[in-house]
């Protein structure tokens, strides 16, 4: 929130899931700010096994906007394989 920038981004909405997520890959290609979290959080996959990325450190602080409607987000940075956005359903 605090450069101003903006990008074009496609997002999965995923109704099974609270949490909202964005790429790793895409915040490091934009150079995106991010912020470090207090206390990691350990993540795991569907099957109950560790994930590669293993935990949660960082997260960034942005305004969504798609269309007229606009909403403030902190999302938590993830590798994930295949989308740059996942949006929980809150």
């Amino acid at each position: 929130m605090n450069t101003n920038q903006q990008h074009s981004i496609q997002a999965l909405l995923n109704s099974s899931t609270i949490s909202s997520f964005i790429n790793r890959k895409f915040i490091w290609m934009h150079l995106i700010n991010t912020q470090k979290i207090s206390w990691p959080i350990a993540v795991f996959n569907v099957n109950g096994t560790a994930n590669e990325a293993s935990q949660i450190s960082k997260v960034i602080d942005i305004v969504l906007q798609y269309k007229t409607h606009s909403e403030w987000m902190l999302l938590t940075i993830f590798n994930l394989d295949k989308q740059d956005l996942i949006l929980g359903y809150l």
